[in-house]
């Protein structure tokens, strides 16, 4: 395993760094400190990931969060409030409302420090900040790391660390989107298997109702292996709506994945395992949002607005008890 660094490019003066790790089959991920953000997973010559050549188009809220790291809650939270303790506490708002990704100085804006660790058969990045809280305005400071690592199996795990002074909240995710066909120009082989067979009811303005929808019959149905734009075909005729944006409820596993996408036109998987309850999915255009698809962002996560709904998950995080969560993605051939 190896590890290399260069800088990817400048924001606001401060040198972006980017880290490669690079297996023995030379197969690699790459990570930039801005957003600790996934910008590159190849293996065997070929891009599974979407990602940007400039620093850029990473900074701000206009990039989809393509890759990012965020938190500290994944998601909306309704109307900016949530009750904690007892006590109800007022975020900052960032989309109608509502704060989203963690508002608008959550993880995915914010710049890390970074070490590196290198063994015989994986290698890690870790990405660490102090988090106070008058700086993203969440109950708490925290101290959070978040820690790459890839191996030997073509193996990437996104581990989440957190202790905080106070009581807060912690949802985090990688907002990762796949393309793994060819060329990337599209998603019309790309498939999607998840094991799940209910999703959130969400409103018009994409919070959850607080009741679970069965997906039998329906266009969201990926109990099987489904092309995804089949799905979407039968969900515009079904719905109206010609996107999915939609969150799945997944029983957490370290040995089955809770989803797994594949490509019809080769032998390219990428199975997705997670120790959390939720998976958003979402279909979108990063590179050019007046084109057709061409990725499909998976966030695994605990269930949206979590903590304004009974029995949706624990998104506490208490002193003295830090959390730890990972999300580990696993390349093969069949």
């Amino acid at each position: 395993m190896q590890i290399t660094k260069d800088i990817f490019g400048q924001l606001d003066g401060t040198d972006i760094e980017r880290y490669t790790v690079t297996n023995q089959a030379g197969s690699f991920i790459r990570v930039i400190t801005l957003g600790a953000t996934w910008q590159g997973f190849v293996v065997n010559g070929k891009p599974l990931i979407v990602y940007f050549d400039d620093v850029a188009r990473y900074a701000g809220p206009a990039n989809y969060c393509l890759c990012k790291s965020v938190g500290r809650v994944a998601g909306r939270i309704s109307d900016a409030t949530a009750t904690i303790d007892g006590k109800e506490f007022h975020f900052d708002a960032n989309e109608s409302g509502n704060t989203l990704h963690g508002g608008p100085h959550g993880f995915p804006e914010l710049i890390w420090d970074a070490k590196t660790q290198v063994r015989e058969h994986e290698a890690s990045v870790v990405f660490s900040r102090h988090i106070p809280s008058t700086e993203d305005h969440f109950p708490g400071d925290l101290d959070a790391t978040i820690t790459f690592t890839f191996n030997d199996d073509n193996e990437v795990a996104i581990t989440f660390d957190a202790a905080t002074t106070a009581t807060t909240l912690f949802n985090p995710t990688n907002h990762a989107y796949f393309n793994i066909t060819d060329g990337q120009k599209d998603i019309t082989s790309l498939q999607l298997q998840i094991n799940s067979d209910r999703m959130l009811e969400l409103d018009d303005r994409k919070l959850p109702t607080g009741k679970f929808n069965a997906i039998a019959n329906t266009g969201y149905d990926f109990t099987k292996t489904t092309s995804v734009t089949e799905a979407l075909t039968a969900i515009k005729k079904q719905t109206g709506k010609i996107e999915i944006d939609d969150a799945f409820e997944v029983t957490p596993s370290a040995d089955q994945p809770i989803a797994v996408l594949s490509d019809a036109n080769s032998n390219r998987h990428v199975a997705i395992y997670s120790d959390r309850n939720g998976l958003v999915v979402f279909t979108a255009n990063p590179l050019d949002d007046s084109k057709l698809y061409n990725a499909v962002a998976t966030e695994a996560q605990t269930l949206p607005d979590a903590i304004n709904h009974e029995g949706f998950g624990d998104i506490t995080l208490k002193p003295d008890k830090p959390k730890q969560y990972t999300i580990r993605y696993r390349y093969f051939e069949k």
